[in-house]
């Protein structure tokens, strides 16, 4: 390899390649010089736990951090809300070229690629970071912290909101139970009222009733054939003889004889016990009442003792009137205990129907009562949870750091942009040489004789140039050179200011490349 041409084949390509140099170089600096400072303003939050331990008093919000600050994130950062805020803290203000010309889905697209709400720390404590880039570091820190604010405020309306509306949910729950359980209990009430003599709580007492009734019917049979017999015995009697036997001694009626029986209790219990005693209070009120009765009975025994004529009834018509009358008595009240017996015979027949139908009702209304006591319960933990959601004293976010202006910009990085220029310029200086070389077939040297023709040559002579030809030579590097370091900048700077603002296309050309 021949180095010496190759040198000084390079030394005579060197132009291009200062060119190409300045001009990259000249790029760099322009993108680096007219690129306007970003400052990026951040505030920190962090998710405390509740305040109060569940053991003692629960949250009835059950969401996950994450998973809340995700729907807080998706809730804040809607169309309308950006365009609010872009609107209230002029960020696209007159001071921006791309003001007049940035649509309001733009502004939305811009808005949110700025925006940056990262999540971090879900081994242990979350912690929020939100940060916003702008060309003002005053309106960078007032983005993010309306942005913290936004977050605060809806942080607390949502949970708010969550257990506002539980304790609503609970307690429409509970007046609508306590509601159903009027109407079961008057229901009830209504079934017991119309079934009183049929329930099952009064069956045995009916029963002993029933078999009551039964044992004094027995005793009242037994009664009237003992009168019936007597009846007959005293009609045979004055048929034969034509007397009544003891004609002094008048037959008893019952009241008479019950009345000989309570006499003689009241004797033995007055010698047993006080005067004050409220046992001889009774069996005197008894003795008096049946006195009464007694003398009614004689009084109309005595008016009766006349025929239909007027004359004397005989003792034979009195005692067979006694009897008979004694006779229908019992009837009578053998009647009224058999209507009785069948009253009862028809509820304790009616009972079983109506227990099952009471237990049915009853079991529905314990039912209710369960739910009733578990929606009251409820509605308990969620008077509480709502509590501790007012007090914020449940799961809350927490600002750790406020924003506040930055000091220094963010970006652009001007040294690497001005460097990646000068990288730039050398590359393609260094790739035009060898360019040029790949394409260039001329014979330059000896060596190109003697492979081109086959033949060696005696000798060679250099192109030699004149000093004018120097001179126009290197007034056209000089002119070129101007034109890259003066001309470039220039027209970068009439285009940006009077066709189209250039800088969306530098940054999305940093993006891209990555130097932003």
């Amino acid at each position: 390899m021949d180095l010496k041409f190759y040198l000084a084949v390079f030394w005579r390509r060197f132009p291009y390649v200062l060119i190409l140099l300045a001009l990259g170089t000249a790029a760099g600096l322009t993108v680096a010089l007219t690129q306007k400072p970003i400052y990026v303003a951040e505030a920190r939050l962090v998710v405390e736990s509740q305040q109060i331990p569940d053991e003692l008093a629960a949250s009835t919000v059950r969401t996950d951090a994450a998973e809340q600050l995700q729907i807080i994130q998706q809730r804040i950062f809607t169309r309308d809300n950006l365009l609010d805020m872009a609107n209230r803290l002029g960020v696209y203000t007159e001071t921006d070229a791309t003001e007049d010309r940035l649509r309001p889905d733009e502004k939305v697209e811009d808005m949110s690629a700025r925006i940056n709400v990262d999540l971090g720390g879900r081994s242990a404590a979350i912690i929020v970071r939100v940060s916003f880039d702008d060309p003002l570091p005053d309106r960078a820190a007032a983005v993010v912290n309306e942005i913290v604010t936004l977050i605060l405020q809806e942080n607390i309306e949502m949970r708010t909101t969550v257990s506002g509306q539980t304790l609503d949910f609970f307690a429409q729950e509970t007046e609508q139970l306590e509601q159903e359980l009027s109407q079961m209990r008057g229901q009830i009430l209504a079934f017991q009222e119309a079934n009183l003599e049929a329930l099952p709580d009064s069956l045995e007492f009916r029963r002993s009733q029933q078999a009551a009734a039964a044992e004094r019917i027995l005793e009242l049979d037994r009664e009237r054939i003992q009168l019936r017999e007597r009846r007959d015995r005293l009609v045979q009697l004055f048929e034969q003889t034509g007397e009544v036997g003891l004609l002094g001694v008048a037959a008893r009626t019952p009241e008479e004889a019950e009345l000989q029986d309570l006499l003689d209790e009241l004797t033995r219990a007055s010698a047993l016990l006080s005067p004050d005693n409220p046992r001889i209070g009774i069996l005197q009120a008894q003795v008096a009442a049946l006195e009464r009765i007694v003398a009614a009975q004689q009084a109309a025994a005595s008016n009766g003792t006349l025929d239909t004529e007027g004359a004397p009834l005989t003792p034979f018509a009195l005692q067979l009137a006694d009897l008979e009358g004694q006779i229908a008595f019992i009837d009578e009240q053998k009647a009224l205990i058999e209507q009785n017996l069948d009253e009862l015979s028809a509820s304790i027949a009616a009972t079983p129907g109506n227990a099952l139908t009471l237990a049915t009702l009853e079991r529905n209304f314990e039912n209710l009562r369960t739910q009733y006591d578990r929606a009251v319960q409820n509605r308990a933990i969620a008077e509480v949870g709502d509590t501790i959601e007012a007090l914020s004293k449940g799961q809350r976010i927490t600002v750790i750091e406020q924003a506040i202006p930055p000091t220094s910009p963010t970006r652009p990085n001007r040294r690497l942009i001005a460097a990646t220029g000068v990288a730039a310029g050398l590359g393609m200086g260094f790739g035009l040489i060898v360019l040029l070389e790949l394409l260039n077939t001329a014979v330059r040297r000896p060596a190109d004789i003697v492979d081109g023709l086959k033949i060696t040559p005696f000798m060679t002579m250099p192109y030699i140039r004149t000093r004018g030809q120097i001179w126009r030579r290197r007034l056209l590097v000089l002119a070129a050179l101007a034109v890259v370091f003066l001309g470039v900048p220039a027209a970068v700077w009439y285009i940006d200011e009077n066709i189209q603002p250039l800088q969306p296309i530098f940054d999305e050309m940093l993006r891209r490349v990555g130097l932003e």
